[in-house]
């Protein structure tokens, strides 16, 4: 795992890497990075503080796509454009001669601008750590949209193929296999002429050559057996957590009717009878209020997103100082927190300016600003 935190200057966003060992910064890789204009990588600069190295990574108004896909799926079309700007990036690794390898694919240090829409990798000169792309696999196979049977197929074709393969899968065929992702639809007529063509070379085959044909088709057909369990494991695993979800509230619904038609004996009137903490209070619910006292939101799921970007923000504040993702309020076993979204003009609680990405619980009452507009937590 690669070790990193996030730094907020006067003008920008940084994610700091420490370097374990001053540098040699004369050496091609570091010379290469730190003069910049290398399309797809993050902007870096290498800085010394007390006498220790550290490379800075501008991520100022990008946001990495471990957050952007926290509580929301993946869909056909990012996952294309993904592997697109992935290419491109290892393309230009390879025309300024820096090694494709160094590039870092955990999730969480992968960012994207939402205005044009382009990605943004961080890349470590001489990295002798693990880079994370098994573990980017992982993250897609988990957030991608299950009903795209097809998306399905391709996602785990890739996992097993690298598992095989590895750095190999990366050079080209992992974008071949992508193919399939990008056709929108195919005309029926010319699928026909197709399977036509197809059945008369098929005829004049030789009877050997038939056989191998055959065995490659109940080879194909196999694989995709093997994929579709796999697909059809983890739906229904789906269906079972949200079979269990409904019959613990329905559980819990059930206890608030008993609890709620107690009967007493005759003699226990006229004296107090203890009767304990309830097991299961009903949820206060927590919002967001603005400085006059009107209600701006509800907080009533497990993250809240506030930004101006519709679509993507669950709470639009139209203002130029908020930034399309700003920040976001989750829900977790002790509380409520506030979360700066590597906002640009930043997230103060209570006056005081936090970190990108930094989290911070919020108590009663809590005044919570983004950019130049303030809000109250009750």
């Amino acid at each position: 795992m690669i070790n990193t935190e996030y730094i907020r200057s006067l003008n920008a966003n940084y994610e700091r890497m420490a370097l374990g060992e001053k540098p040699e910064e004369k050496r091609y890789q570091y010379c290469m990075i730190s003069r910049g204009g290398i399309k797809g990588l993050l902007p870096c600069s290498l800085r010394y503080i007390d006498g220790n190295a550290y490379l800075y990574y501008d991520i100022t108004s990008r946001q990495n796509i471990a957050q952007l896909f926290d509580k929301k799926v993946i869909n056909r079309q990012w996952l294309t454009d993904f592997l697109w700007s992935m290419r491109r990036v290892r393309q230009e690794m390879s025309r300024f001669l820096l090694e494709e390898s160094n590039i870092v694919w955990f999730p969480n240090h992968i960012y994207q601008d939402l205005e044009k829409n382009d990605f943004y990798f961080i890349y470590i000169p001489y990295c002798r750590q693990e880079t994370g792309f098994h573990e980017l696999l992982e993250y897609l196979i988990e957030h991608i949209d299950y009903q795209d049977e097809e998306m399905v197929e391709y996602l785990y074709k890739a996992y097993e193929q690298y598992e095989t393969a590895g750095e190999v899968y990366l050079q080209q065929k992992i974008y071949e296999d992508a193919e399939c992702l990008r056709i929108s639809g195919i005309d029926p007529t010319e699928h026909t002429k197709e399977e036509m063509i197809q059945q008369k070379t098929e005829d004049i085959l030789p009877a050997e050559e038939k056989i191998e044909n055959k065995r490659e088709e109940n080879r194909t057909t196999g694989e995709k057996k093997s994929l579709f369990a796999l697909w059809e494991n983890r739906k229904k695993k789906e269906k079972q957590e949200r079979e269990n979800y409904s019959r613990n509230l329905q559980l819990t619904m059930n206890g608030y009717a008993v609890a709620e038609e107690t009967a007493y004996e005759e003699e226990d009137m006229g004296r107090t009878v203890y009767m304990g903490e309830q097991s299961a209070m009903r949820e206060i619910k927590h919002r967001l209020l603005t400085e006059e006292g009107s209600l701006i939101a509800t907080l009533d799921q497990e993250a809240y997103t506030i930004g101006k970007k519709r679509g993507e923000a669950d709470l639009v504040l139209e203002d130029l100082s908020i930034s399309r993702l700003h920040a976001r309020i989750v829900k977790e076993e002790d509380g409520y927190y506030l979360e700066d979204m590597n906002s640009t003009n930043g997230t103060f609680k209570n006056g005081l300016r936090m970190q990108p990405y930094e989290k911070r619980k919020l108590e009663e009452g809590d005044e919570i600003t983004f950019g130049k507009r303030t809000l109250i937590y009750r």
